[in-house]
């Protein structure tokens, strides 16, 4: 059975696009009112547009423009969300690749800029909503990891990704141990290999630079059709946000075992 989220709030980051964009439109779906939020304005009003086509409240669909990469930006739109009352889902899907490289040669400044948006901007997020979600007894918050977390070497020469998506775990799995018993649950989602513009700029890098078995890798996967629709990953992840499951990591391979 499909969740119901009708009088619920939903907060995206990523919403601009690929999976974000498709778990908005899921959301949205289960009743859920929106609040969009990526880098792009463009991309996030192709993702209202869309909402609206479907038969989305345009008074229920909120968009903020900001990179979550910069503190300064992220506490704005943060102070935006809440604004005009409680977050109930919380859906941190915003990330980067980058750096990819030797690792050696990936400046500090590089790995820092990846923490920040991969790791410290959920941290936040989270920090900003939780205090309404506790007070109401209830609130659903899922930070959208990878498969690499539980490989760290399959991806060699994407040690930036590979260290923040685990700590993005460690993160979920010892926060939801925090808010054990307060209606808040806190679990990190592995979409799989989906076919988003992510993907695509990886196979479209010089395999100088990322290293000749990532980048064949990745284009296998393309070329063999083993990627999966934004939509499929995104059905997966609403499908466990029904239930009260805490501390786990969601795997979207689970989705046939709940059907």
């Amino acid at each position: 059975m499909a969740p119901d989220f009708t009088g619920k709030t939903a907060l995206i980051t990523g919403a601009g696009r690929g999976i974000g964009r498709a778990i908005a439109l899921g959301l949205a779906d289960a009743g859920a009112g929106l609040i969009l939020l990526a880098r792009s304005t463009g991309q996030l009003d192709e993702t209202r547009a869309m909402l609206l086509d479907r038969g989305a409240d345009a008074t229920r669909v909120r968009v903020i423009t900001a990179d979550l990469g910069d503190e300064g930006q992220r506490g704005r739109a943060a102070g935006t969300a809440i604004e005009a009352g409680r977050v109930d889902i919380l859906v941190n899907n915003a990330a980067t690749v980058e750096p990819l490289g030797v690792t050696a040669a990936i400046p500090a400044a590089e790995l820092r800029r990846a923490f920040e948006l991969n790791v410290v901007a959920p941290v936040a997020l989270t920090a900003a909503v939780l205090p309404g979600m506790l007070d109401a007894g209830w609130g659903r918050i899922v930070n959208v990891s990878s498969g690499i977390a539980a490989r760290p070497g399959f991806m060699v020469r994407g040690n930036a990704y590979a260290a923040t998506k685990a700590a993005l775990e460690a993160h979920t799995i010892n926060l939801a141990a925090e808010l054990r018993g307060t209606g808040v649950t806190v679990n990190a989602y592995r979409p799989g290999g989906v076919d988003t513009a992510m993907q695509a700029w990886i196979r479209e890098q010089d395999p100088d630079r990322i290293g000749t078995a990532l980048h064949a890798r990745f284009n296998q996967s393309f070329t063999e059709g083993a990627l999966i629709t934004p939509d499929q990953s995104a059905a997966a992840l609403i499908a466990h946000l029904g239930g009260d499951d805490s501390g786990s990591v969601w795997d979207v391979s689970d989705a046939a075992a709940r059907a």
